[in-house]
């Protein structure tokens, strides 16, 4: 399978037998939820993570997603509330709360965000559960009266969203810098952050990351109009991204989204970053052993417009069948693959630009073609090089060796990837990846390989790939 799947844990999953078995169906990536737990709390889950994955003998990648700034309402009077279609109800800070009579109010102590609202504007609240827009302004940047847009419960706590105002917080809060360093403690190999808006998020991401003395790849989150708005400049910042669908469904339209999805997948692909498609892929599998058509549908689109990863959440997390999911979705993935690799007819050739590197990978995937080679096998220090590999799509797997574990769990991110550690001992790249096929049982006797690598040159400024190689074993 060259998609790779993304599993949440969770009470659900957090046992040895169940992480191996998820393994075997094709999880790559173990993501660790920080907006419930810290790193004190997920210790021994890494330690239980890397014996699985010394069983199972492929590297597993541990992702931290970060809790970012969710923003929640205070306390309200009388919750939970039956709020009804039509209804007026009052949003300000709770020190406002006595100026208004006869209608709920929801009181948000943050006046930063309060500020700018004016009539005709959404807000929703629980996860869009609940939709208002805003009818008057009772005090300006202060006090407001909403009306409902439809009937739901209204509780203390929960988070609320302003569709389509840029809120000016930063993305990386105190606790997600306490819960970065202490997942690099315990071993975290990759970080997802949450409500990106700008690549200066990012970047305050990774400036944290070099103060801890490590490096770990990024994946920006895209929940915010404010992302979609600046995708291809978050983009050139980030290692990875994620389509959030569960928040950016409520700060989009709905209707919307499906064309987003699609698009924030191209870009990736452009940009030779990979894309993590996320929320609600197979959620009936919570509580059913099977999914709806309409999921196994939304898995299969998602592999067939380019993700590089799919994402399982409350569905492996808490969920009463996490490996009989996993599985449904492996089922789903090769299946879409087989036809996603007819129906491309070969691998994408690269656009007009002048890029050596892209099309270095293209002539390689050609090369395999046409002598029927099994894989790709290439060496990279960086992982550029299997970035751009998988970038091209090949119908063959890329076997892409590093000398770095960082690099290694790195690129369990990139479709059709199978990272492998290099021979550190041999001085030349070339003579590393030619090793590797000799050794490796995968390929037999005379079977046909491309391989590539790079090694410096006296008039090369900077390395990367320049050598490719037709080798028979």
């Amino acid at each position: 399978m060259r998609v790779k799947i993304v599993a949440t844990l969770g009470p659900a999953s957090m046992d040895r037998e169940t992480m191996k078995a998820m393994v075997e169906h094709g999880v790559r990536i173990f993501r660790l939820n920080f907006s419930h737990s810290d790193a004190a709390f997920f210790a021994p889950v890494v330690k239980l993570i890397r014996e699985v994955e010394a069983e199972a003998g492929v590297p597993i990648t541990i992702m931290g997603d970060l809790c970012g700034p969710k923003i929640r309402i205070g306390e309200v009077a009388g919750s939970p509330l039956t709020i009804h279609k039509g209804c007026a109800v009052n949003l300000g800070p709770s020190s406002m709360r006595d100026r208004t009579e006869g209608c709920a109010y929801i009181a948000l102590d943050k006046p930063e965000l309060l500020q700018g609202l004016a009539p005709g504007m959404r807000v929703a609240l629980s996860d869009g559960m609940l939709q208002f827009m805003v009818t008057s302004v009772v005090e300006k940047d202060a006090l407001y009266l909403m009306e409902a847009q439809n009937s739901g419960i209204l509780t203390s706590n929960k988070g609320i969203a302003f569709p389509g105002k840029h809120i000016a917080v930063a993305a990386v809060t105190d606790k997600d810098r306490r819960d970065l360093h202490g997942g690099l403690d315990i071993g975290m190999d990759a970080v997802a952050l949450s409500f990106v808006q700008t690549p200066e998020d990012v970047l305050d991401l990774k400036r944290e990351i070099e103060a801890h003395g490590a490096w770990i790849p990024v994946v920006a989150k895209i929940e915010t109009q404010h992302a979609v708005e600046n995708l291809d400049a978050i983009l050139e910042v980030s290692d990875a991204i994620m389509v959030a669908r569960g928040d950016l469904g409520v700060e989009m339209s709905l209707s919307q989204l499906p064309i987003i999805q699609k698009k924030a997948i191209r870009a990736a692909r452009h940009h030779q970053k990979a894309v993590i498609v996320a929320t609600q892929m197979l959620l009936s599998m919570v509580k059913n052993p099977v999914p709806t058509r309409a999921e196994a549908t939304d898995v299969a689109n998602a592999i067939l417009d380019g993700a590089d990863c799919v994402m399982l959440s409350e569905e492996t997390a808490v969920g009463a069948y996490p490996v009989e999911t996993v599985r449904t979705m492996q089922g789903i993935a090769e299946n879409a693959e087989e036809y996603l690799l007819e129906r491309q007819g070969g691998p994408f050739r690269p656009s007009e630009e002048k890029n050596i590197v892209k099309y270095l990978a293209y002539s390689a995937c050609i090369l395999a073609d046409h002598i029927g080679s099994k894989a790709i096998v290439c060496h990279s220090t960086s992982g550029a090089t299997g970035r751009q590999m998988s970038s091209r799509r090949p119908s063959q797997y890329i076997y892409s060796l590093t000398g770095d574990g960082r690099v290694l769990r790195a690129l369990n991110f990139f479709w059709g990837v199978k990272p492998r550690l290099a021979d550190t001992t041999l001085p030349r790249h070339l003579e590393r990846v030619e090793k590797f096929v000799r050794d490796c049982p995968a390929f037999a006797p005379g079977d046909p390989v491309i391989l590539t690598a790079g090694q410096p040159t006296p008039g090369q400024k900077s390395q990367h790939t320049n050598e490719l190689k037709i080798y028979y074993k």
